[in-house]
């Protein structure tokens, strides 16, 4: 029995939702995934016919969801990041990608015997690397920042211009039907597509900024009228000049990005969920387009193509990119080694080879299928291979296993120096410039500032560092920070000590569970009782537990004199003690707890120091007789 086409679209949202959770679990690009997903369901199972499914509805859909996620990818592009790395950039998306396509095109004709035109189109199809590859591989990889941002900068700039350069080639390719027009025509669409993108994309920027800027927009409308306006640019500039939409959306969201006052947190929160749910549902669609006949006819010269792109084109556009820069051997090695192709690179050249074969272009049927396996090649290769080339090299960031502390006061310093003792990077973040002081006296790394400010935003290094720990006295800063911090960190990594307010305040007056942190420790400890008892002598202390002295030994021992705070595993993972957790540690562990025990350990002190004093007590002198008179 045939699905219905509401069944269709519930499956693919369900297989997009478990590509997504897979890639997260084992730590790889959802591309992959969603590729062999969409190939599974289309030409495999036949369950998924696009084309039957969406009619001449399928194009418009794709278009409008690669302008979406354009705009997302521009909204992440601030000029000031691009500071040290910019010159690397503009020649990455300029001679680097003229580089990329003439090596790509001369390949692909003299390997696979291409036309000449199909040739220079694939080569151009395939110059973009992308923002919906690259982010997620840099998740995995974890290279540092300079790294990271070259990439992430020429993957969001590379697609409008590989987008440009493809309808470029492609009015090329049709207009040589044109007596002696072909050069001509070439020139005026060019600039015809880059004044247009420009300045309507300018304008929208504009526009939206303004209306946040102004409050124009009450809140709950502000991400409905972007997401408005961004179709509206898209297809407008489209209108004016063919195919200039891409890059219209793409100068909107950097203008928007930059622009001073304006607050895109919500909006910018708003379309990364979009654009996952985007991006599932439509590399399944176009994987399901696949001819998987075509797909397996490329044979051997296929791969040589994925080498030379992999190990000619990209080494030697970056290293001629880099010439004269600041950045390492090993960060240009890096950078040569990750080039995956992604979402524009599909969705034009399945636009592309649709429109050249009813133009009655024989060869354009292979472009999706040589698409689609360059993109499953330089995915598979480069996620396989990236993390391990990046600690080979040397320049991969720590794994995430540090704190960074809300406060640098009393407590705060205390928690931190067992942490660091523990081997656990810790940073501590507070505006006070005497705690910071005393932070830095015991040779804990600070950062002096607000942690809310917009300087933190800016200058604040949040790498190797996993969680937040909101130390502060004050409960509305540590459930600000809480939120602040939620995006980078995630909801299950955010951690709070308990205030006076929290621990005695009415229904009425506790904050909500959903805009604070995990409570650190049991019941009942408080900033304040941590405080006092540390300024009455409490110590924390590091307990590793055996085969014989388990966890429960351990509880059985102190009961409620000790309270556990953090877990380590043989491995120097940390686990957090919470309300609600219930952790329990295993043999070869060890447990940070607060020691409380003061009272006991006063009554020893005080024995111990009266026993010493009875065995050193002398005898009283003697005081001689008085002579007699």
């Amino acid at each position: 029995m045939p699905m219905s086409a509401a069944a269709i679209l519930a499956l693919i949202a369900v297989v997009g939702l478990a590509c997504q959770w897979v890639a997260w679990r084992v730590k790889l690009p959802a591309i992959l995934f969603l590729l062999l997903s969409g190939i599974a369901l289309g030409p495999l199972l036949g369950w998924v016919a696009p084309d039957a499914l969406f009619g001449e509805l399928l194009f418009p859909l794709v278009s409008l969801s690669v302008a979406i996620i354009l705009f997302e990818g521009s909204l992440t592009l601030h000029l000031d990041q691009i500071r040290d790395v910019g010159k690397v950039v503009r020649r990455l998306v300029s001679i680097g990608a003229a580089v990329t396509w003439l090596i790509i095109a001369v390949a692909t004709h003299w390997l696979l015997g291409l036309s000449w035109a199909m040739s220079w189109l694939f080569g151009a199809l395939v110059v973009v690397t992308g923002p919906t590859v690259i982010v997620p591989m840099l998740r995995t990889v974890r290279a540092n920042s300079r790294i990271g941002n070259v990439l992430r900068w020429e993957g969001i700039i590379i697609d409008p211009i590989g987008a440009l350069l493809a309808v470029l080639v492609y009015e090329w390719i049709i207009s040589q039907s044109l007596e002696g027009g072909a050069i001509s025509h070439t020139a005026i669409l060019f600039a015809e597509i880059v004044l247009v993108g420009v300045v309507s994309g300018a304008v929208a920027g504009y526009a939206i900024g303004e209306a946040l800027r102004r409050h124009w927009l009450p809140e709950y409308l502000q991400n409905l009228a972007t997401l408005a306006l961004v179709l509206a640019t898209f297809t407008f500039a489209n209108y004016l000049a063919h195919e200039s939409g891409l890059l219209a959306v793409t100068v909107m969201g950097m203008w928007l990005a930059n622009m001073k006052g304006v607050h895109i947190e919500e909006i910018l929160s708003f379309k990364e969920n979009l654009t996952v749910l985007l991006i599932s549902g439509l590399f399944v669609l176009l994987a399901a387009r696949l001819d998987l006949s075509q797909l397996w006819a490329l044979g051997v010269p296929a791969l040589v193509l994925l080498a030379v792109i992999h190990f000619v084109a990209r080494p030697i556009a970056v290293w001629i990119s880099s010439y004269g820069s600041d950045l390492k051997w090993q960060e240009k090695a890096l950078i040569s080694w990750i080039g995956p192709r992604g979402i524009v690179a599909a969705a034009v050249s399945a636009l592309f080879a649709l429109r050249l074969e009813q133009s009655g272009y024989a060869d354009a049927q292979i472009l999706t299928a040589l698409t689609f396996a360059v993109i499953i090649g330089t995915v598979m290769f480069q996620s396989a291979t990236a993390r391990p080339l990046a600690q080979w090299l040397g320049v991969a960031d720590p794994e995430p296993r540090g704190f960074i502390i809300i406060g640098a006061n009393q407590v705060a310093r205390e928690l931190a120096k067992v942490l660091e003792q523990n081997h656990l990077p810790v940073l501590l973040v507070d505006p006070s410039w005497e705690n910071i002081r005393e932070a830095r006296m015991m040779g804990l790394r600070t950062f002096h500032g607000n942690p809310l400010s917009r300087h933190a935003d800016m200058y604040l290094d949040l790498v190797g560092y996993g969680r937040v720990l909101a130390m502060s006295p004050q409960r509305e800063l540590n459930v600000l920070a809480s939120l602040r911090y939620r995006p980078e960190f995630g909801k299950q990594n955010i951690f709070a000590v308990q205030t006076s307010k929290d621990a005695q305040g009415s229904v009425r007056q506790l904050i909500s569970e959903e805009y604070q942190g995990l409570y650190l420790g049991e019941e009942g400890l408080t900033y304040g009782k941590f405080a006092n008892l540390l300024r009455q002598g409490a110590r924390l202390r590091t307990t590793k537990l055996t085969e014989d002295f388990n966890f429960e030994a351990w509880k059985a021992q102190h009961q409620k004199g000790r309270c556990p705070l953090f877990a380590l595993t043989p491995k120097g993972h940390v686990q957090v003690f919470t309300l609600e957790n219930g952790l329990q540690p295993k043999a070869g562990w060890q447990i940070i707890s607060f020691d409380m025990e003061i009272e006991k350990e006063k009554e020893k002190a005080q024995e111990k120091a009266q026993e010493k004093a009875e065995k050193t007590e002398k005898p009283a002198d003697v005081l001689p007789e008085p002579k007699p008179l």
